[in-house]
Order: C-alpha cells, then structure tokens, then sequence
C-alpha cells in the first residue's frame, strides 16, 4: 500500500446528521466538544431545519466512527440519522442548507424547483466534474431553465459544451461532429425532442457516436429521447427534474409529436 494511498484513508471523511429530540442550550456544543474529543475534526456543518444538523467530518480510523455511534445511541437529546462516507447530496445539501429531493429506483432521479436554480447547478456541476462516460438526463417543462442550467453547470466543471441538437438560440442538429476535440473537458448536450422530430440518419450516426464516447452527455426530455428508441432507461445514470413548483406535472412531448405525425 502507498503512502499517497494510506494517507487519503487517515484523511477519511464521514457525514454526520442527527435530529434534536430536546433541545436545550448549549446542545450543539457539547455536540462540537464531543467529537473534538474522538478525535474528529469538523470541516463544515449546517442546519437543515429547526431540529435537523448535519456535518462533514475527517477521521483518523474507521474505529472513531463505531465510537461515535455508539456514544450517540447513548445521548438521551438527539437521535443519530445517518454516519457515512459524503455522498455527492450530502456535500451540496451542507453548502446550501437544504437536501436534494430524490429516489433511488432503476435510474436515480433528483428534483428541484425554480428556486433551487443554485443548488441544481452545483449538483449538475460536481457531476460534471467526473471523468468517463455519464449519461444524464434533464427533464422539465419548456422555458423552465433546463438549458440555462446545464450551461451554467458546464462553466462551473470547467467544461466546454457541444450542442448535438437544442432550441437554446436557434434551432440546432448536428450532423457531423467538430474534430480535434479533446474528450477530456467537453460535456455533448443533446434535446431528445428535436432531435426525434428533426433527425435524420446522419444525425442519428452522429448520436450514436456521441453516446458512445468516454464523456458526460445531457440529455433533455429524456423521455422523447427513450420513447423514440434512441436509448433505454437503463442507459441514464441518473436522471434531473426540475419544476416551477414542486406539484408542477412534467407532460414531455411524446403526444406532441406524434399528433404531428412523427
């Protein structure tokens, strides 16, 4: 085992939440000291509501952990609600002060609202960020900032983004790809809904190959995207759904099309 390797695991970060069950002054202090105490060091912590905290930490051992919980299961104040290694959610619901929406299904699926443009963006971005092929789907009502979102989530991961097919200023639909691209900062971004209505076999060939690629690609409407038989469910990494409201019903364009003779 390296050092590089040995030190990253000495470095080893937990996120750590609790719910108060009675509060009282000088709670979260005792909380702060007791962790001192273990060994921890606090990297940053949040409130999510009035009896919900949540923080990221750094261990020396995995053993400070089995500590930890056992100490809290012991604390007649709070009640333990997650100790684990960061998940991507737990590290943008600490920046931001509130907790991503989702599901955890066949494909994961995430939801957001206009009001959490910021946390969207972040999410997206860290996603964005990872190297290799992801396929990641966008969905959403027209002119609620999909678009928008995903180029500013590209800015944020340093990435340039290829347009295969959008309405974002005009109506696009590549049917050859740019050459001399490095795959190592490019995000492909392609709108299931025009590519099904305007696509023609080169643009096709041209999909087929981006999907194909070691890089991240966003799909918006998905669904037109899977119900046109460019893909399937289980191609999507996970899926992003964002609402002017939290009831707001996402209908996708299916009918459209096909009403207009698709």
């Amino acid at each position: 085992m390296s050092d590089e390797t040995t030190a990253a695991e000495d470095r080893a970060e937990y996120y750590f939440e609790y719910r108060i069950l009675k509060d009282r002054p000088g709670l979260l202090g005792d909380i702060a000291s007791m962790l001192g105490m273990i060994g921890f060091n606090i990297l940053s912590l949040n409130g999510f509501s009035e009896t919900k905290r949540g923080f990221l930490l750094q261990a020396g051992s995995e053993n400070q952990a089995e500590v930890l919980s056992t100490i809290m299961k012991a604390m007649p104040d709070v009640e333990l609600t997650a100790l684990r290694h960061p998940l991507l959610r737990d590290r943008i619901a600490l920046r931001h002060g509130r907790f991503i929406e989702g599901r955890e299904d066949e494909t994961m699926t995430y939801r957001f609202v206009r009001d959490e443009l910021g946390i969207l963006v972040d999410f997206l971005g860290e996603l964005l960020k990872r190297p290799g092929r992801q396929i990641i789907g966008v969905r959403g009502q027209p002119r609620v900032g999909k678009s928008e979102s995903i180029v500013a989530a590209s800015v944020y991961a340093n990435k340039r983004w290829i347009v295969v097919s959008s309405t974002l200023l005009k109506q696009t639909v590549l049917r050859q790809l740019p050459r001399n691209v490095s795959v190592s900062d490019v995000v492909y971004v392609v709108d299931g809904a025009v590519s099904a209505r305007e696509g023609d076999e080169a643009h096709r060939e041209v999909l087929d190959e981006v999907l194909r690629m070691p890089v991240p690609v966003v799909i918006e409407h998905p669904d037109v995207f899977v119900q046109s038989a460019r893909g399937r469910w289980s191609d999507f990494d996970c899926v992003l759904e964002l609402r002017r409201e939290m009831g707001e019903n996402i209908t996708g364009y299916w009918n459209e099309l096909v009403n207009d003779g698709f």
